[in-house]
């Protein structure tokens, strides 16, 4: 099939990629660990329940600390993923831990065009169809852990990056829902990180 279609052969994930997708899951796991005491927390009344959920807390804040410092060792120690991950944090916004999630769950980043990022992402808008008849488009497939963290990052930009919050606004007076406005938001944030990425000359996918 791949030869039939002529589909573009991309690298595999070199072995610091993978550490850090093993990383970055335990963090995911550990941040819905911490979810879950919190609103647990909330319907204690034991005070012994309460003091072994305080202490769970304290130990999943130690072990998000832990994990997320050793991505940023790993990071700093490789060049190519230090340049990237300081291109990506340079946009307004941007976190250490959206950046994370950008640059590990979707290493492709920097060498796409600009419908392939968003398709990838699944925030590319796609009509359903049939014969004749065309639907509304929805955003569909992709990868789900890069759209939590830009939907995380579009809620900020929309109240704090005054450009973004300007779009945002002149989508929702030309009568867009308030979800198509926003994953509009999320679209131009992360064409716009994989164009910065682009732009840098020094950067090229690494082979396992």
């Amino acid at each position: 099939m791949g030869a039939l279609l002529e589909l573009e052969t991309r690298p595999a994930r070199s072995e610091i990629l993978l550490e850090l997708k093993e990383l970055h899951l335990a963090r995911e796991a550990l941040v819905k660990d911490r979810t879950a005491a919190k609103n647990r927390a909330k319907a204690l009344t034991l005070s012994l329940l309460k003091r072994h959920n305080a202490r769970r807390l304290e130990q999943i804040e130690r072990q998000i600390a832990a994990i997320e410092a050793a991505i940023v060792e790993i990071i700093e120690a490789d060049a190519n993923l230090a340049d990237r991950f300081a291109i990506v944090t340079s946009i307004p916004g941007i976190s250490k831990v959206t950046a994370f999630a950008l640059l590990i769950e979707m290493p492709e980043l920097g060498s796409l065009e600009q419908g392939q990022v968003a398709s990838l992402a699944g925030l590319a808008p796609i009509a359903r169809q049939s014969g004749r008849w065309t639907g509304r488009a929805f955003i569909r497939g992709g990868r789900a852990n890069v759209r939590t963290a830009l939907y995380m990052l579009a809620l900020v930009a929309i109240r704090f990056n005054p450009d973004l919050k300007a779009k945002y606004r002149q989508l929702i007076a030309a009568g867009k829902p308030a979800k198509v406005a926003i994953t509009a938001i999320m679209r131009k944030l992360i064409v716009l990180a994989n164009d910065l990425l682009r732009a840098n000359r020094k950067w090229q996918p690494k082979a396992a």
